[in-house]
C-alpha cells in the first residue's frame, strides 16, 4: 500500500462504508457537473449529467482495468464549444462529443504503435507541474465567488455575509474532521460532515429569514423542491414527482431529426438554434477538434497529479494508451447517455488527496450511484438546493490541494536554471492573468468577426509553456546554448571587482 493511503487502489472498503464514500465523492463532484449543463441553458438536463458521468465513470474504469481512482464528469474546457454546439440542438452536441472523443481514441492508437517517449518530451514535468498547479489556482475564483452568494431567488449572485459564514462553517469542519486523529471515519467523510453541518446552519439562517421576512438571512433556495411536487397550476405532478427519467441527448436528438423540430429546451437557451445541416457540421467540428487536442494534455497533467498522490505511475499502468481509450469513449457515451463531454475531474482527486481514499471500488460505487439516483426525483432536487456557498466552503479545500499537488512536482525542478524559470513563469503567469486564444471562423456583413472559437486559459498556457520549453531546448542544445571556456572565464569577476 502506498505511503499514508487508508484504501489502496484494490481494497474493498465494507458496502455500507463504501455506500457513504461514494456519497462523499458525489458530492465533491456534484458542483461542477451540474454547472456545465446550466452555464450552456440546459439546466433541465441536470439529472442527464449526472448520469452521463456515471456512464462515462463506468467506461473509463473498463478500459483502464479498475487502476485508476477518479471519476469523470463535465468538462469545463468545452464550454464554449456547446454553446455553438446548441444552436444545432443535441444533435449538434452529439456530434461535438464524438470528435472530441475521437480526438483521443486516434492519440491512443498513435501511442500504442509509437509508444510515450514523445509525451514525456513534450509535457516534461517542468511543463506539468506549474500546469496542475494552474488548474487549482484557476478555480479558485469560482469557489471565493460562491462562497459569498446566497442561493435564494431574492438575493441571488450578490455578496452576502451569511452565505460567507455559512461556507466557512462547512469549510472548518472539514478540515477539523480531516485533521484530528481520535476517530477514523470522519477522516474518511469530511466531506459529507462539512457539508450537512453547513447546510443546517444556512437552513437555520432561511428559516429566521422567513419567519422574519428578511430576504438577507434567506441563503437556500427551497422552490425547486416544491416545483418537483407541485405543477405551475397547482396540481400534484404524480408519480413524476418521485421517480423520473434523464431526457438523454441521444433520445432528443432522433426526436429532432424525425420531427424536424428543436426541443422547448433547446429553444429556451437559444432561440436561434436550427436543425444541423451540413454547414452546422463543419462549425461544431472547428469548435471542438482544437479543444479536444489541448484538453489531451490537461488529461496527462490529471493522471500525473493523482499518480502522485498515490505513489503509483498511472501513464505506466494501466497506461496512457489506456487511460486515453477510457477517457474518450467514455466522454462519447456520457454524452450521447447525458449531455456533456466528460473529462477526469480535479475535485475526484482533491477528494482522494484528502481522505487518503484510493479504493477504485469508492469510484466504481459513486458511478453506479449517480446513474440510480439521476431516476430518483427528490434526491436531485434535494442536491441542486445545496447553496453556493457551502459549495464554495468544500472547493475552498479541494481546489488548494489541487494547486499543491502541483506545486510537489517542483521539488524535482532546478529553478536556478533560466531555462525552467521560463518555462514556469510563461504557464504560470498566462494561465492565472486570464489569456485565450480566440480564433475568428465566421465574419459578419461588414467584416468584423462574428464567431470565434475560444481556448481556454489553461489550454493557452499550456500551449504557450510546451512551445517556450521546445525553444529553450532547441537554444540549450545548440551552438547558442554552449558555452566556451573564454565564455565562462569573461563571466568570472576580476580581482577588482572582488575587492
Amino acid at each position: 500500500m502506498a505511503k499514508n493511503l487508508v484504501y489502496d487502489i484494490h481494497d474493498k472498503p465494507k458496502f455500507g462504508n463504501m455506500l457513504i464514500f461514494a456519497f462523499q465523492q458525489l458530492l465533491a463532484i456534484l458542483a461542477a457537473t451540474i454547472a456545465v449543463p446550466t452555464i450552456i441553458g440546459l439546466p433541465t438536463q441536470i439529472p442527464a449529467a449526472i448520469f452521463g458521468a456515471g456512464v462515462g465513470t463506468l467506461i473509463y474504469q473498463f478500459f483502464t482495468r479498475f487502476k485508476s481512482p477518479v471519476f469523470l464528469g463535465s468538462s469545463f474546457a468545452f464550454i464554449n464549444s456547446l454553446l455553438v454546439a446548441v444552436a444545432y440542438g443535441y444533435c449538434g452536441i452529439v456530434l461535438g462529443s464524438v470528435v472530441a472523443g475521437l480526438v483521443y481514441v486516434i492519440i491512443a492508437a498513435v501511442i500504442h504503435f509509437v509508444g510515450t517517449n514523445w509525451v514525456s518530451k513534450l509535457m516534461p514535468p517542468v511543463i506539468i507541474g506549474p500546469t496542475v498547479t494552474l488548474i487549482g489556482l484557476s478555480l479558485a475564483g469560482a469557489a471565493m465567488g460562491d462562497i459569498v452568494k446566497a442561493n435564494s431567488s431574492e438575493i441571488n449572485g450578490k455578496y452576502n455575509l451569511i452565505a460567507l459564514l455559512c461556507g466557512l462553517v462547512a469549510f472548518f469542519t472539514i478540515i477539523i474532521c480531516s485533521t484530528q486523529k481520535k476517530y477514523k471515519m470522519p477522516r474518511l467523510i469530511p466531506f459529507i460532515i462539512g457539508i450537512v453541518v453547513g447546510y443546517t446552519v444556512a437552513s437555520i439562517f432561511t428559516a429566521i429569514g422567513v419567519l422574519a421576512d428578511v430576504d438577507y438571512l434567506k441563503i437556500i433556495n427551497w422552490n425547486p423542491i416544491v416545483n418537483n411536487f407541485i405543477n405551475a397550476d397547482g396540481s400534484f405532478r404524480g408519480f413524476q414527482a418521485f421517480i423520473d427519467y434523464p431526457d438523454f441527448a441521444i433520445v432528443e436528438g432522433i426526436k429532432e431529426l424525425v420531427n424536424g423540430e428543436l426541443s422547448t429546451e433547446i429553444l429556451n437557451a437559444n432561440e436561434k438554434a436550427g436543425i444541423l445541416n451540413l454547414g452546422g457540421v463543419a462549425e461544431v467540428v472547428i469548435a471542438f477538434l482544437p479543444v479536444a487536442l489541448v484538453v489531451f494534455a490537461e488529461h496527462i497533467a490529471d493522471h500525473k497529479n493523482l499518480s502522485s498522490i498515490i505513489d503509483k505511475d498511472l501513464i505506466e499502468d494501466p497506461g496512457l494508451k489506456r487511460t486515453l481509450l477510457g477517457d474518450g469513449v467514455g466522454s462519447i457515451a456520457g454524452t450521447v447517455f447525458g449531455v456533456c463531454p466528460n473529462t477526469t475531474y480535479g475535485e475526484s482527486v482533491g477528494c482522494v488527496a484528502i481522505t487518503r481514499n484510493a479504493s477504485v471500488c469508492t469510484i466504481t460505487t459513486t458511478a453506479i450511484l449517480c446513474i440510480v439516483l439521476s431516476f430518483v426525483s427528490p434526491i436531485m432536487t434535494f442536491l441542486q438546493t445545496i447553496p453556493s456557498c457551502v459549495m464554495g466552503g468544500v472547493c475552498l479545500t479541494l481546489y488548494g490541494f489541487i494547486a499543491i499537488s502541483g506545486l510537489k512536482m517542483f521539488k524535482d525542478l532546478d529553478l536556478n536554471k533560466n531555462k525552467n524559470l521560463f518555462v514556469v513563469s510563461a504557464i504560470l503567469i498566462s494561465g492565472i492573468g486570464g489569456l485565450t486564444i480566440q480564433i475568428p471562423y465566421a465574419l459578419a456583413d461588414d467584416g468584423s468577426v462574428a464567431k470565434t472559437i475560444q481556448i481556454t486559459a489553461i489550454a493557452t498556457a499550456l500551449i504557450i509553456g510546451i512551445i517556450t520549453n521546445a525553444i529553450l531546448t532547441k537554444v540549450e542544445n545548440s551552438k547558442l546554448g554552449k558555452s566556451t571556456e573564454n565564455d565562462d572565464n569573461s563571466e568570472k569577476p576580476t580581482e577588482e571587482e572582488q575587492k
